[in-house]
């Protein structure tokens, strides 16, 4: 290793760092490059694994291990990253002054010091880390890379007036949760990341905003951690975060870390602050020196790195707490605070858990376990409870397989909101680890696989719990096409009546009428229907015309307007002297463009022309009435019937001034003179009733199949007359009283008695009982004397029931014409007439 070669390549965000160090490893025969994040390690696998090929690239987490045998690259985390490199003939380590985090710098102080390839070394980091190099590597060749692109602040902005393609960076998942929410309703939502995500989720948030689904993305602090986005503008919603000590500002060099975001490759970037924030809604702000230094790339270099026995003696746990805590020697490195698993080490060694951990071995094994990540961030207490009861079995031998199964059993449950996943997911990372232990757990590899398992499943659970809470796709294309040109946005209409643009519902059309999404937003309705306007005209066109083509099933005739699928097509005006009323056309279908109301309107003039002949008698009615040659007196007579709807009794007809030479006329046009009433025929049947009602004419019941007999009731349906406690049809009422008088004529004629027998047998076989016949005859003038019965002791059949007709007196001097008084006027108009 003494004749490898050793360079530093410094420099701020976007220089090319980690591509030139992926060119170079792949240049080598075998390469090792250790990454700050799991994710960073994976995306540098999957570029890598495209130009070796899978079998010749491993990647090594503390929760994933992929190793193809004999590969030849590896992509590690910095913890997971073998010491001495694998052996490998290069090796790098990016980000490397994370070397003075508080939590890790240790291991990256460690890697930077030790870790050297056969032929290459390369450390990756900030310029802000070149006199330590100096210092403690002098033989290191040092080369600065300058930045692609300007990074310019432009000062605070207000979240509606952010730019596209931002990223929100926050300090507490509090406030995460804040602005996503706030961009979900006024922007349609953006991606989220924080550390505790799982990378799996932090991968789909990611893909969610790189895709470009949404144009904002809402992070923590982590996002200046190497996460490669397409990011233009970078705002700042805090310049303050809690250390794990105290609430401090953050450093110039840690803002420009975040703010370099801003810019891929080429492309310039810009940064600020996220105006209204704070409780008093001014926005925290960069002081002139801040902003200098983060333009500028100048700050103030690293003083120190942290630093951990890397090898400790394992003679005792006394030792090894001392190894641990002993101060180093050069003044560039300070001792690391005390971490999670130093803590966890001194805890358990004063309990009895610790009490039969002896020799080296024991004490390697110890520290291991108490070297489990915090994945839970539950604090110190908790997760010492959690490894002592790991070591119950791992002081012993193994984890069974039967108890680790169970465990992962427990965390397989995808039910709950984002803070119950993020908890599961935090558990299963800590089983992940422990699975991928070769001398942890018996049937590791099945282990392990059910444990990423569960894994990627909860990742899956939070990410659509994160993308339902957080993102409004709908919106966010609407905001995004809005602006540009609305018409051209790709609205579709399913043969359903949905209205979508690119998969999203914006509403649904009920015939012709669009009615907003009812799951939207109050905010958002006004958007959608202002974008759906755009298309409707041309959407709504189309189906008018297919439904002006088509064989109106669906089209139907329903209180006095013509309806489609229950929404008015056009109302019916009537006019006089005719059926067939005029179309007002709806404000949907007016609405519609020139050519396809035309063809619709002239459609449904067809279809209702045909729809009404039935009403071909009452036509001709109309007809008559307007005929000169009808008289005054029979265009009376017809008025009413129109008015009647075919019918009109002969009390109200004014019958008695028609005279008799025009009946004829009348009869030839349908009109049938009854005893009772006055009406044509063909107007009686199921269809014209049913026309007249739905076209609002007769808006008397209507009985739909026109019986001959129904139960009476207090609104009586058209076209029937009250007969006790039935109700019979009109011209069936004419049938059964013709009957009767002729046979009244008959016997009259025979014998010339006034009483006569009548045969029931007709108005019995239409359906009227006994009793109401007699009411119905007697309406009619007809009285019947009940025969006695035979006297005791006689036999045969019983005497028949005599009828005879007498008409009221009422009805006769109604009959007869009314005598003007003499000396009055209308007496001389009588006179002048004779």
């Amino acid at each position: 290793m003494q004749d490898s070669a050793i360079k530093a390549v410094l420099g701020p965000t976007n220089t090319g760092k980690t591509h030139l160090a992926i060119e170079r490893m792949v240049a080598h025969s075998s390469g090792c490059m250790g990454f700050p994040l799991r994710l960073l390690a994976r995306e540098v696998y999957d570029r890598v694994r495209a130009i070796k090929g899978d079998a010749a690239v491993a990647l090594i987490t503390g929760e994933e291990r992929v190793e193809p045998k004999g590969a030849r690259y590896m992509c590690c985390t910095a913890e997971a990253m073998p010491r001495d490199g694998a052996g490998a003939a290069f090796v790098a380590l990016d980000e490397a002054q994370i070397g003075a985090d508080r939590e890790r710098g240790h291991i990256f102080t460690d890697r930077l010091l030790n870790t050297r390839g056969r032929e290459e070394t390369m450390l990756l980091g900030a310029a802000t880390l070149e006199p330590l190099v100096r210092q403690l590597i002098p033989e290191a060749e040092i080369s600065d890379r300058p930045r692609f692109s300007t990074l310019t602040h432009i000062g605070p902005r207000k979240l509606s007036r952010l730019p596209p393609r931002s990223a929100i960076v926050a300090f507490s998942a509090e406030q995460v949760y804040a602005v996503a929410e706030m961009l979900r309703r006024f922007r349609g939502g953006a991606a989220v990341v924080m550390g505790a995500l799982s990378p799996e989720t932090r991968n789909k948030q990611v893909a969610l905003f790189q895709n470009g689904e949404v144009d904002y993305i809402v992070a923590t602090d982590a996002i200046g951690m190497g996460l490669n986005l397409d990011v233009n503008h970078v705002a700042f919603a805090g310049l303050s975060k809690f250390d794990g000590v105290r609430m401090r500002r953050l450093l110039p060099a840690e803002m420009a870390q975040i703010a370099g975001r801003a810019g891929r490759h080429q492309r310039d970037g810009t940064f600020g602050t996220l105006a209204g924030t704070t409780k008093h809604g001014t926005a925290p702000e960069f002081t002139e020196e801040e902003i200098y230094a983060i333009e500028e790339h100048r700050f103030a270099p690293l003083t120190h790195l942290y630093w951990r026995e890397p090898e400790p003696r394992f003679a005792s746990l006394a030792t090894l707490m001392a190894d641990l805590e002993a101060p180093p020697e050069d003044p560039a490195l300070r001792l690391a605070p005390q971490a999670i698993d130093l803590a966890t080490l001194k805890r358990l060694a004063e309990e009895p858990v610790a009490a039969n951990v002896r020799g080296a071995g024991m004490v390697r094994r110890f520290w291991e376990a108490c070297s489990l990540p915090d994945f839970r961030q539950r604090g110190p207490d908790v997760h010492a409870r959690f490894v002592a009861r790991l070591w119950q079995d791992l002081g012993v031998g193994y984890l069974g397989a039967d108890y680790v199964a169970a465990r992962i059993s427990e965390l397989d449950n995808m039910a709950g909101d984002i803070d119950t996943l993020q908890g599961r997911i935090a558990a299963i990372r800590s089983w992940t680890y422990i699975c991928q232990r070769p001398d942890w757990v018996l049937a590791r590899d099945e282990m392990a696989s059910r444990a990423r398992g569960v894994e990627a499943k909860l990742s899956d659970a939070l990410h659509a719990r994160l993308t339902e809470r957080f993102v409004n796709r709908r919106t966010a294309i609407l905001m995004k096409s809005l602006g540009q040109d609305a018409g051209m946005l790709p609205i579709e209409m399913s043969d359903d009546g949905a209205v979508t643009v690119e998969g999203e519902v914006l509403g649904h059309v009920a015939g012709l009428r669009f009615t907003v999404d009812p799951s939207a937003r109050q905010e958002d309705r006004r958007m959608l229907l202002a974008a759906a306007e755009k298309a409707l005209p041309r959407l709504l066109g189309e189906k008018a015309v297919a439904l002006a083509g088509s064989d109106f099933g669906e089209v139907e005739l329903a209180r006095g307007a013509i309806r489609w699928r229950g929404q008015e097509l056009a109302k019916l005006e009537h006019r006089d002297g005719s059926v067939t009323p005029l179309l007002v056309p709806s404000r949907e279908v007016a609405a519609l463009p020139d050519a396809a109301r035309a063809t619709l309107l002239a459609a449904l003039e067809g279809w209702l022309t045909q729809k009404l002949s039935p009403l071909e008698p009452l036509e001709k009615l109309h007809h008559a009435a307007s005929n000169p040659e009808a008289g005054s007196q029979a265009r009376a007579l017809l008025l009413n019937l129109i008015a009647g709807h075919g019918y009109v009794t002969r009390e109200q007809a004014g019958i008695e001034h028609l005279p008799k030479e025009m009946r004829p006329f009348l009869r030839k046009i349908g009109v049938t003179f009854g005893a009772l009433d006055i009406f044509a025929a063909a107007l009686l049947k199921p269809a014209p009733r049913q026309l007249l009602h739905a076209l609002g004419l007769d808006r008397r019941p209507v009985q739909d199949a026109m019986l001959p007999v129904i139960p009476d009731t207090k609104k009586l349906p058209s076209g029937y007359r009250h007969a006790g406690s039935q109700a019979i049809r009109i011209d069936l009422v004419e049938k059964i009283l013709r009957a009767a008088h002729e046979t009244r004529a008959k016997a009259q004629a025979k014998d010339r008695k006034r009483k006569f027998v009548l045969d029931l047998a007709l108005p019995i076989s239409i359906g009227l009982e006994e009793g109401n016949i007699s009411r119905l005859l007697g309406t009619a003038g007809f009285r019947v004397q009940k025969a006695r019965p035979l006297a005791e002791g006689q036999f045969g059949p019983p005497r028949p029931d005599r009828w005879e007709w007498r008409p009221s007196r009422r009805k006769q001097e109604r009959q007869k014409p009314v005598q003007p008084r003499e000396g009055s006027a209308f007496a001389a108009l009588a006179d002048l007439v004779r």
